[in-house]
This record gives structure tokens, sequence and C-alpha cells, in this order.
């Protein structure tokens, strides 16, 4: 992006909105984890519900694609579901998380480019292990909800590798962050706070995944600029 004044006023202005809207999505992330360390339940049901609202909103004013704005407003979806104690909204929220990943899916897949077959296998065998050993723990109407969904997001984590090393990150940190929700759902032994890790992970996992589509490198190393950015914007 040009450091130059001959820019529209408009252009200047989304930016300088975006960098705030970014500032509102960090202070959000931090009373939340925050909140979650203190124990303050009030808290957490306030900012979490913010949280990916205002960085679908940072990626559209950044130019960010449809896909990757409707991903985390479905991550928000599930968010809100995810609050409520009970299976219905559970089952519900973790829906609304899947179609966010089908479209992360679908994102990444106009990269032509191919995901390492080397990773792909070590999540394929991590996965396997998983759920092998979580599966007698789980509740029985969840253990297939819970194989799809981790399935879906075991594919999101290996093809998000296309886009570099953040969204890479993105999607292992997100495996880590359902891992940790599955566990406690399964009663296993829980680091202290466990909800501020599933929160911490979760929260840096979408921020990674965004900034790497609005930082990819040319789709299918085409030597174009914005693959994954909408016509006519500007990162």
């Amino acid at each position: 992006m040009s450091a130059t004044d001959s820019r529209p006023a408009s252009t200047r202005g989304a930016e300088r909105f975006a960098r705030s809207v970014l500032l509102a999505f960090l202070v959000a992330a931090t009373v939340d984890l925050a909140g979650l360390i203190a124990g303050a339940d009030t808290v957490h049901l306030v900012a979490k519900p913010l949280l990916m609202p205002l960085l679908a909103g940072y990626a559209a004013l950044r130019g960010g694609p449809r896909l990757l704005v409707a991903a985390l407003l479905f991550g928000w979806g599930g968010d809100v579901f995810l609050l409520a104690d009970d299976d219905l909204a559970f089952l519900v929220g973790m829906g609304s998380f899947a179609v966010g990943h089908v479209c992360y899916l679908t994102l990444f897949g106009r990269d032509r480019a191919r995901a390492p077959l080397a990773t792909g296998v070590a999540y394929a065998l991590v996965l396997v292990v998983f759920l092998v050993l979580i599966w007698p723990d789980l509740p029985a109407d969840l253990r297939i909800p819970l194989t799809g969904y981790s399935l879906l997001l075991t594919a999101v984590a290996w093809r998000a590798g296309v886009l570099g090393r953040y969204a890479a990150a993105g999607g292992a940190l997100f495996l880590i962050s359902d891992a940790l929700i599955a566990t406690g759902i399964a009663d296993w032994p829980q680091a202290p706070a466990p909800d501020f890790w599933v929160m911490l992970t979760y929260i840096a996992a979408q921020a990674l995944l965004t900034l790497g589509v609005l930082t990819a490198a040319p789709a299918g190393g085409t030597g174009r600029t914005g693959a994954y950015r909408e016509p006519g914007t500007s990162i």
C-alpha cells in the first residue's frame, strides 16, 4: 500500500476506521481473557459476542473477501450459542462453526497450490489417535457430530497452510482450541482456568487466519497481488 497522500480521502478514512475497529477487537479480546482469569462470568458474556463482529468488520474494511467475513460471522454465531449451557445450543453452535469452516475451505480452494501431503498425513494421524482416545469418554449423542466436525476442522487446518505461516498457525490453534473443548466435554483433567486457554487459542486462531488471508501470497504463484481480496480494494 502506498504511503503517499495521493489516495482518495475515502480510502484513507476507511483505513483509519479499520485500525480503530482492530483496536476495539484487541481491547474486547483483552477484556474477555481478563474476565475469564478473574472468574467474572458477566464480563465474558458481554465481551465474547463482540469479538467476531469486530474482527469481521476489520476484515471487510481491509478489503477481505466475503467468504472470510462470512466465516468469522458464522464463528460469531457459534460463540453466541456456546454461551448457553445446553446440549441443543451446543450442537447448533457447532453447526454454525462448521458452516464457517466450509467458508474457509472454499476460500482456501481459490489457491491452486497444493497443501503439503506430509502435513496432511500428520494431521490425520493426530486426529485418529485423539478420537480413539477420547471416544469412550464422550457422551454417546455427541460422538458422531464431534467426529464429523473434527474431520472438517482438520481439513481447514491442513488447507490453511497454502496461505502461509500465519494462516497455518491459525488453523493449528483452532484445532487445539476445539480439542480443549472436547477434553472438557469428556471430563478429562483440565489445566487451571480451562476457559481462558480455550478462548486464548480461539481468538489467536481467528486473528491469524484473518491475517493470513489479508496478507496471502498470490494464488497459484501467478505473480498477481491481492488474490484473496475483493476486486477494487487495497490492503
